[in-house]
């Protein structure tokens, strides 16, 4: 038997029970780790008056040297653990559910199982989203402006003491959008892509195909996530009058950066989630795989 079709049927013998939900938290921090410097500028970008992200990362390590590269790190790990894990753990439950006959879903039940996905984890995530962008752009911003949050536990607790419950909700209108966005478009597309090139026999199911489908499923999520990215980012950390709504958000950077202020970063946010899409989808197919080796050994523990 050859190895492909030794893995196929080790797949088969183990994939009747559901991976563990934390599979997806754990490949989006390693993920999130990996490419934390790219999505650092990026948030940069969007909340300051930087300009560049080859001239943003410079003046990052300007000022604050090549560890400031990682500020928010522990910010980032927090989100990852809460809303990646949400998410993916969400989609499987939603793809079953929405899809309940024989054969593979169609694209439409997957975007819609992505968009309930997103919804979930939107609203667990918000909070900590909130605390990973103040804690990434903190450095950026004036220093009367910053938030000087030490890291992501004394900052959530800094964040709730000072603000109170109200603090996990904002920005959560946007950030619930760009979810449901993100997820409905990267996560499906994902799953749209691997089954048409596996369905097309253009490639083994492996990590040459995973690559080439989260290829598309990054470029595809990037395009569709870039105004609410944006706009959320925006609320996360503005300061003054009529700065915490989405729509006074809105009409006040129309009024001084016309209407592509909604692609400002766009480049970046590709750089950032290109890389962190390939790596999630690789690590996670290698993560699951790895759990179906070690139930067809025998495991009963996962």
């Amino acid at each position: 038997m050859s190895s492909s079709s030794s893995s196929t049927a080790m797949t088969k013998a183990a994939n009747n029970k559901p991976y563990p939900f934390w599979l997806g938290g754990v490949a989006a921090s390693i993920a999130a780790s990996i490419t934390h410097p790219l999505d650092l500028t990026k948030v940069r970008l969007q909340t300051s008056g930087d300009k560049g992200m080859i001239r943003s990362i410079r003046k990052t390590i300007h000022n604050n040297g090549a560890r400031g590269l990682l500020d928010g790190l522990t910010g980032t790990l927090l989100r990852q653990m809460t809303y990646s894990m949400t998410r993916f753990a969400a989609y499987d439950w939603a793809k079953a559910e929405v899809h309940t006959g024989p054969g593979q879903p169609p694209a439409w039940k997957m975007a819609l199982a992505g968009s309930i996905a997103g919804g979930i984890a939107g609203v667990v995530g918000t909070p900590f989203e909130t605390l990973m962008v103040r804690m990434q752009a903190d450095k950026a911003k004036p220093i009367e402006q910053r938030y000087n949050y030490r890291n992501s536990v004394q900052g959530f607790y800094r964040m709730t003491s000072e603000e109170g419950l109200g603090s996990w909700t904002r920005g959560m209108g946007p950030n619930t959008i760009r979810s449901i966005l993100m997820n409905m478009s990267q996560l499906a597309s994902y799953d749209w892509f691997k089954r048409e090139l596996l369905n097309a026999k253009v490639l083994e199911d492996g990590p040459v195909l995973h690559f080439f489908a989260s290829l598309g499923a990054g470029t595809v999520a990037t395009t569709v996530c870039s105004p609410a990215d944006v706009i959320k980012s925006r609320i996360m950390t503005a300061h003054g009058k009529g700065t915490s709504s989405t729509l006074g958000v809105i009409r006040q950077s129309l009024a001084t950066e016309g209407p592509m202020f909604m692609f400002k970063g766009w480049v970046p946010a590709w750089t950032r989630l290109q890389p962190t899409t390939i790596l999630i989808f690789l690590t996670l197919e290698q993560l699951k795989k790895g759990v179906d080796m070690y139930r067809a050994a025998g495991g009963n523990l996962l």
